[in-house]
């Protein structure tokens, strides 16, 4: 599904499918929807792939030149990916840009807001930033979000150790959820 997605000019094809691949799958772990309240929707996965590219694109944002075309490349086909599966869902042609907009402001102002709390490691803050993007109709009912903000920020820390090289050959692997 996804590798028809990385038809460029890019001699990075390979990298980017390799780690576009592996963030994916980080974002589909069982655990993180059975234990961490991740809604098992279709928003709700949207909103895990969109948490798990922000901690990649953290990871990023100090790499080496290919490091960060690299981290372009990827937003590029997550963005990609993402109008595959709106057209897959049945959004015709004229609602298709409407609904991409609309997407693409959601990841942008999660990002901005998860960012803020990573950058200031505070659980309680990313918890409640979470809380309103994965269970926005709950209300005062929605789970707290505790842990997944708990693995997040946790995840962070390690992907801050992770050497660049891993970065450059996409195999930069988020760390496992309840591990």
């Amino acid at each position: 599904m996804i590798f028809g997605l990385f038809k460029r000019k890019s001699g990075n094809t390979a990298i980017v499918e390799r780690q576009y691949a592996l963030l994916t799958s980080a974002a589909r772990q069982p655990y993180l929807y059975t234990d961490l309240d991740v809604p098992d929707t279709v928003m709700g996965r949207f909103e895990m792939l969109a948490a798990t590219l922000i901690l990649y694109f953290r990871r990023t944002r100090a790499s080496a030149r290919p490091g960060q075309e690299i981290a372009q490349e990827i937003i590029d086909a997550f963005f990609e990916d993402v109008d595959h599966s709106i057209r897959e869902l049945g959004v015709g042609d004229a609602g298709v840009p409407k609904k991409m907009k609309k997407l693409a402001g959601m990841y942008y102002g999660r990002l901005e807001s998860y960012a803020a709390a990573l950058e200031a490691k505070d659980t309680t803050a990313l918890a409640a930033a979470l809380k309103r993007n994965f269970h926005p109709d709950a209300g005062d009912s929605a789970p707290s979000m505790a842990a997944l903000a708990t693995y997040m920020l946790a995840a962070e820390a390690e992907l801050a150790d992770v050497a660049e090289e891993a970065i450059e050959t996409g195999q930069l692997h988020i760390p496992p959820a309840g591990a």
